[in-house]
């Protein structure tokens, strides 16, 4: 991941889910354009229990 993303899990979710919500269509793109480390992201938020549903493109 870069560093311009939060560490904390929560902190990391609320960003991502936004960014999927308001600029893109999927986890995919989101990482592609950003330059995110997909792996990293799903492994970060895992760890509190949260994962990618592809049909409502967020974490739950």
């Amino acid at each position: 991941m870069r560093d311009n993303l939060p560490k904390d899990p929560v902190m990391l979710l609320s960003v991502i889910n936004t960014a999927l919500r308001d600029e893109y269509s999927s986890l995919d793109a989101l990482c592609e354009d950003k330059g995110f480390n997909k792996e990293e992201i799903i492994n970060s938020l895992s760890k509190v229990n949260y994962s990618y549903n592809e049909d409502l493109n967020q974490f739950k």
